[in-house]
């Protein structure tokens, strides 16, 4: 169980539309007030103006203003002008978003000061090359201050406030439809499909839970209690008021709930319980990769073999700490990965793929390896990172200092064994710009909007074709790569992992959902 913190967004670029928001809440609208507003109006003295936003001195010849920093204001949310930034379509069982323009923010980094703009994009935003971002910039795309750069080799300065508009393409998720299983003015209760996320992050913005619940039913001011990851499916709970969120923390930190998975892993599973309490290390936040280390969290998960078909054994699990991806480490310690884990029943782990926690590799040379097997199989998406990959390197360079500085953030008590890390970073793509906008990811502020239906997604779903007629204005762009390429959709086996989060209990409720077709005895793998 994850706790949703609030914290300052660090997940979108000014760079590609690869980028993430996190959870509920985005702040810092574009009419948001600076500190101080009178900052751009000159000041009256006997010594000359002044300008108050360069703190009270005079601007030498040749030197350039920067503002102050926009005030941030953590209580506006997502709302309706978001969700109307484009819309659905379902094609092939696949929920699909027409692509469309979207602003990345961000400040300058204290490393870019006296670098030049064209610099920084060559060294660490090399998604797209030089030549898209001098076109970009020529069309008045990049905008340094609110006011459009056609010169890239401007000087950055701290408190340098830089926007970039780009053409934003979102992975298709699977078009099953999302199920309320409790609503009751308290609490909300979904049954998440797999491949959707939670919350914006990484490429994923309108294809989210969040988002689908405020476009398609009007549904926000949610306070986030858990989070799952993409692939996981299953219980996902939303207090609905900050008193209920509240209480449900509480209970939380006093350890009164309790969650029950059930997964399927390969291999014949123990029929006796089986316990493991091996401690768990976040090696990478990036892609929220862990394993078994002497110097992680304690943690402790009780697994009990459900059925076996002959290949495969479903298992019944209950973590009882809340580590990042715990259940799914456990399990491959123990020698029994998840069928269709795309990080740990990865080969990368080695011959044996992790069990006993031998894996023969650094963490550096483990990251790399995953990053490239993926990378091979044309299916680096599934680590939730860009095809670029160029910050894994930076990435891996860094696993050993990682290690020793807050290696899992929040405590055990606010969070659940298969929840997304705490890290921003674990969501995001690589290579991105940080963005400025600030997340309350306890709750969401947008007024509920009955008339938010902008699709047959409720469980109409229609087949849509790509005729000029149904494809808004906005889904082509020359400038952007994306829309060059021609990408297969995902195969159901890159959408689904075998993991379910089946019950959500605590002292006066309970939620669960049906048990997944593929968790039943008599369940057969498709070939």
């Amino acid at each position: 169980m994850e706790q949703a913190p609030t914290v300052t967004e660090t997940s979108a670029e000014v760079n590609t539309a690869e980028s993430a928001e996190k959870s509920t809440t985005v702040a810092v609208p574009e009419t948001a007030k600076r500190k101080n507003d009178e900052s751009d109006e000159p000041e009256a003295s006997g010594r000359g103006k002044r300008r108050r936003g360069a703190g009270g001195k005079k601007l030498r010849s040749g030197e350039r203003y920067v503002p102050p920093p926009q005030k941030r204001n953590p209580g506006v949310s997502f709302s309706q002008e978001h969700f109307d930034e484009t819309s659905y379509y379902f094609e092939g069982g696949l929920r699909k978003v027409y692509p469309y323009y979207f602003d990345f923010k961000t400040y300058c980094k204290g490393r870019w000061v006296g670098k030049s703009l064209l610099d920084v994009f060559k060294s660490e935003f090399r998604t797209e090359s030089v030549e898209y971002y001098q076109k970009a910039a020529k069309e008045g795309r990049i905008r340094l201050n609110e006011a459009p750069l056609e010169d890239l080799s401007v000087v950055l300065r701290n408190n340098d406030y830089m926007r970039n508009t780009v053409h934003r393409h979102e992975p298709p998720v699977v078009g099953t439809h999302l199920e309320v299983l409790v609503d009751d003015g308290e609490v909300l209760v979904v049954d998440k499909p797999a491949s959707i996320p939670v919350h914006p992050c990484g490429r994923f913005r309108h294809n989210t839970i969040i988002f689908i619940l405020g476009k398609e039913r009007g549904i926000s001011e949610l306070h986030t209690v858990h989070r799952l990851d993409r692939l996981t499916s299953g219980v996902l709970l939303f207090a609905r008021t900050l008193e209920i969120s509240k209480k449900l923390d509480q209970m939380v930190r006093d350890r009164q709930l309790e969650k029950e998975y059930v997964c399927r892993v390969e291999g014949e599973f123990p029929e006796a319980e089986v316990i493991c309490e091996e401690p768990i290390l976040v090696v990478s936040f990036k892609i929220g990769l862990c394993r078994v280390d002497p110097k992680g969290k304690e943690c402790r998960t009780v697994f009990q073999r459900l059925s076996f078909n002959g290949k495969t054994s479903v298992v019944r699990c209950l973590p009882l700490t809340g580590r990042t991806h715990q259940i799914r480490v456990h399990l491959q310690y123990l020698g029994f990965p998840i069928l269709n884990d795309p990080i740990y029943g990865s080969s990368a782990w080695g011959p044996n793929r992790g069990k006993g926690g031998f894996v023969g590799k650094s963490n550096e040379e483990l990251l790399q390896a995953l990053v490239e097997e993926h990378r091979s199989q044309e299916s680096i998406h599934l680590l939730d990172i860009t095809d670029d990959c160029t910050g894994l390197t930076q990435e891996a360079e860094k696993c050993k200092t990682s290690e020793k500085i807050k290696s899992d953030e929040a405590s055990e008590h606010v969070r659940s064994g298969e929840s997304c890390p705490t890290k921003v970073d674990s969501c995001r793509a690589d290579d991105k710009l940080e963005n400025t906008e600030t997340v309350n990811y306890n709750s969401t502020s947008a007024k509920e909007s009955p008339n938010s239906l902008p699709t047959a997604s409720n469980g109409n779903q229609t087949e849509a074709t790509h005729s000029a007629e149904k494809t808004p204005p906005g889904s082509q762009d020359h400038l952007c790569s994306e829309c060059k390429l021609v990408r297969p959709d995902p195969t159901k086996k890159e959408l689904l992992m075998y993991l379910h989060a089946l019950r959500y209990k605590g002292p006066d409720f309970e939620y669960s959902t049906r048990l997944p077709d593929w968790a039943k005895e008599d369940w057969a793998e498709a070939d």
